[in-house]
């Protein structure tokens, strides 16, 4: 995304300019509709005009889909053949005709001054938001904004406060105006009810491009954004057909858009249409020669944003820009196809965007299911990936081994492989994508042709097969990993003095050699941190520096460097290598990586992937230089769904449990696309899968801790989830769990203040300076519910992370918390 092209940008800002503005001064007189005029769906086509022509209010009939004599109120294109709807009142609600007003839909502006839509029966189907009393008469602007005045033509609500899809010259998107702040795309090109993609001009200054939980309007994932956090203050769509960006002062920041065609013969619009995609159209007002060139008789795209829809979904829930079981692939430049694989057909070829469907029974995964052995075949799909849906990862290893892994798993229905990695995935796929850039493939898994009448001594001949190429690859495997451990053991040195901490060294070194990681000399170290100068963070292990890669292609990395141990035996070691053996094997998405690590002499050094936007402490509480921008209510729950999913990881999908031990903002850091990733895990507890205790010195950050740390117990993982609750209050109401200083004594302690908010019916009070968490307060409430079960004193209250997730997403009901009893001996 900021690596969009100039106009693609432009394209997208003037969307959003076009959203909320009111109609200029400069408007030419207009016929006013007075009080008691009236519309009715049918036939007729009543339809109020602007003066020019240009516009139209009145109904559309909308055919196909069984809907029958159906009909949109709307406004649209008039003198063009094609009437092309740039906004509608009911767009979720058609409502049927009526050959006369009695027995037909209406739309009436009253003599009270309301405008209503009705159904026959008199029901009131639609009626503009926030509009008080003396409406005098209402106004078609040749800029096709559709208005309600009172008696001196003062503004009391326009169409172009609350539009559908479409931007028109003149609109303007103010940050700050609840009315104005989104456009969601039409279903289909011939659906107008919303859509699975919408974009707004935040609070904070941002446009960005989202997909939805679809049917619901709520944003899901953000494939597009201008990055003008805190800076832009209106977007403007003006009548020279340019979009651009101005500052609280009316400076132009960006041109979003600059138009090279001369405007005045030409019909404009900017819509965010039902793949994603945000279009600047043209349609010549009188011939195809308007505006000094040759133009078709139908809508143009002068511009678009983003370039490459398929590419940018990524989204691990939602259908993205196609449905699920298909893959996206930019044909013409600028439209996405959507296709179905081999076995697979469209579930409604009416609307490819509903996704694909098997034309095969899938694999049994019964008691009996060996009898389906031989019965499927992977299809090789190249330069195509499905880059979500992942549910288990390996690394090196072949791709004859990754084919059988997913043929031998009933679950499996595709594995995605590149560079000796492999990933399965089980239905249903999503967003997938074809690209010539996609050095991967997709081996997706289908049954054989007739294969239902394969023999018994055909099925045995191919299983033997496949597990014979599956035992030697990993004899193979094993045999070369034997070998290396060898040749590292008999080149150690065995003197007795050093035996204990070579034995140290050795192991922590085969950890990382098993996790294909690389290592590095203390030289190539100090070279890459420039003799470690710039540091990003400190701690009881060591210290963190920036530093760069230069053999790959100055890749910046994180460089954690533990106090130096001349005697090598202490605490640090063993700490040392805790987290060797820990990250090098583990691997999840909301984890930090490890790139490789230094153990030599008295020096150890662990190298992590750089992560740009620092930590969540930086971010949430105006860390350090002030760098980071506070993230807004959105990104806060993505970042506690993420860290969730990561401690799901670690309790219950490692062979080994691992409990963290200090959840904290500090230790939880963001990448550039503000992903949540669990970093720190020197002081973690590895348990095997048979324990459930431990009992262990007390590890971690005060005010994090959970109470069984002061009480000499054993610890569970039930720490961890003690301390995202913490971290979870704190994401909600942005500020620490203690603030000394505070000015109000009463919310010193989050704990406390957020439960006595909670049981007084006053949520709101944590957010009330944050707009968008008091737009969104049911979620607010469930959120900090989850956060009150998390941090109970008592551990066996307390939901396992797997729970913490589900309730959380709201698939599972979170009932009412008690007083968690705050352990104020932890703060």
């Amino acid at each position: 995304m900021a690596n969009c092209q100039p106009t693609l940008c432009l394209s997208l800002s003037l969307l959003l300019l076009l959203l909320c503005s009111k109609p200029v001064n400069s408007q030419q007189p207009q016929a006013n509709i007075s009080l008691g005029s009236s519309l009715a769906a049918g036939a007729s086509q009543d339809y109020w005009l602007s003066p020019s022509g240009d516009f139209a209010f009145g109904f559309q009939q909308v055919t196909g889909g069984g809907r029958g004599n159906s009909f949109l109120l709307a406004i649209w294109f008039n003198r063009i053949p094609q009437r092309t709807v740039v906004w509608s009142a009911n767009r979720n609600e058609l409502v049927p005709d009526g050959s006369t007003i009695k027995t037909g839909s209406t739309v009436k502006l009253t003599k009270d001054g309301s405008l209503m839509l009705a159904d026959p029966s008199g029901r009131q189907v639609w009626g503009p938001n926030g509009v008080g009393p003396g409406v005098s008469y209402g106004v078609l602007y040749d800029t096709g904004n559709f208005v309600l005045t009172d008696r001196k033509g003062v503004v009391l609500w326009g169409s172009f406060d609350q539009p559908t899809d479409t931007i028109l010259p003149t609109q303007i998107m103010k940050k700050g105006n609840k009315r104005c702040t989104e456009v969601i795309s039409k279903y289909s090109s011939t659906n107008y009810s919303t859509g699975r993609f919408k974009f707004m001009f935040q609070t904070d200054g941002n446009l960005v491009a989202y997909t939805t939980f679809y049917p619901q309007t709520v944003r899901n994932y953000a494939y597009w954004a201008s990055a003008t956090k805190s800076t832009g203050n209106s977007v403007t769509f003006n009548e020279s057909g340019s979009v651009f960006l101005s500052s609280d002062n009316g400076t132009i920041l960006l041109y979003v858009f600059t138009n090279q065609e001369p405007t005045q013969d030409l019909h404009q619009r900017l819509t965010i249409d039902h793949d994603g995609v945000i279009r600047l159209y043209a349609y010549p007002k009188q011939s195809s020669t308007s505006a000094g060139r040759r133009w078709p008789a139908e809508w143009t795209a002068l511009s678009f944003t983003p370039a490459d829809i398929c590419g940018l979904m990524r989204a691990d829930t939602g259908s993205g820009a196609c449905g699920f079981n298909s893959y996206c692939q930019i044909e013409d430049a600028q439209f996405p196809n959507c296709k179905c694989p081999n076995g697979y057909k469209f579930l409604d070829p009416s609307d490819e965007s509903r996704g694909c469907l098997k034309t095969f029974p899938p694999q049994d995964c019964s008691s009996s299911a060996g009898e389906e052995d031989g019965q499927f075949d992977l299809v090789e799909m190249v330069n195509t990936i499905f880059p979500s849906g992942d549910y288990e990862y390996y690394q090196s290893i072949s791709e004859d081994m990754c084919r059988d892994l997913c043929l031998s798993d009933c679950l499996c229905d595709a594995v995605t492989y590149e560079s000796a990695s492999c990933w399965k995935k089980r239905a249903p796929l999503t967003n997938g994508y074809m690209d010539q850039e996609n050095t991967g493939k997709t081996l997706l898994k289908i049954r054989r042709q007739n294969s239902t009448y394969s023999t018994a001594g055909e099925r045995k001949k191919n299983d033997q097969s496949r597990k014979l190429m599956a035992t030697a690859g990993w004899v193979l495997l094993g045999s070369s990993v034997f070998v290396n451990l060898m040749f590292i053991v008999g080149s150690c040195p065995w003197r007795k003095k050093n035996r204990r901490m070579n034995r140290v060294g050795d192991e922590s070194d085969e950890a990382m050699e098993s996790a294909n990681l690389q290592r590095f000399t203390y030289r190539e170290m100090e070279s890459a941190t420039g003799g470690f100068k710039q540091v990003l963070g400190s701690g009881a292990s060591g210290t963190v520096y920036k530093g760069v890669l230069g053999e790959r292609a100055g890749e910046l990395v994180a460089v954690k460097v533990l106090d130096n141990m001349p005697e090598r035996d202490g605490h640090d070691v063993r700490e040392f290598a805790t987290e060797v053996k820990i990250i090098g094997g583990t691997n999840h998405k909301n984890l930090v990586k490890l790139v490789g690590y230094c153990n030599e002499g008295q020096h150890l050094l662990l190298v992590y992937e750089f992560m740009s936007n620092g930590s969540l402490a930086d971010s949430l509480f105006g860390g350090g230089e002030g760098t980071f921008p506070r993230p807004n209510w959105y990104t806060r729950t993505q970042i506690a769904y993420s860290v969730a999913r990561g401690l799901v990881y670690l309790h219950d999908e490692c062979s080994t449990q691992i409990i963290h031990c200090d959840i904290k903002p500090q230790n939880i850091l963001l990448d550039q696309g503000m992903t949540a990733r669990i970093s720190d895990f020197g002081i973690s507890k590895l348990m095997k899968t048979d324990q459930t205790r431990t009992t262990t010195a007390i590890r971690g950050t005060k005010g994090y801790l959970a109470p069984e740390w002061f009480r000499n117990v054993p610890v569970t993982a039930k720490v961890d989830v003690h301390s995202f609750g913490i971290v979870l209050l704190e994401l909600v109401c942005c500020r620490k769990s203690f603030l000394l200083d505070f000015e109000k004594e009463e919310e010193m302690v989050l704990v406390d203040w957020a439960y006595d908010c909670y049981s007084r019916g006053k949520l709101y009070k944590l957010v009330e300076k944050d707009e968008d968490a008091m737009e969104d307060l049911k979620k607010v409430e469930r959120f900090v519910k989850v956060a009150l079960w998390c941090i109970q004193e008592d551990p066996s209250l307390r939901p396992g992370m797997k729970k913490v997730v589900h309730m959380l997403e709201g698939a599972v009901l979170v009932s009412e918390p008690p007083d968690p009893s705050s352990f104020m001996s932890a703060i």
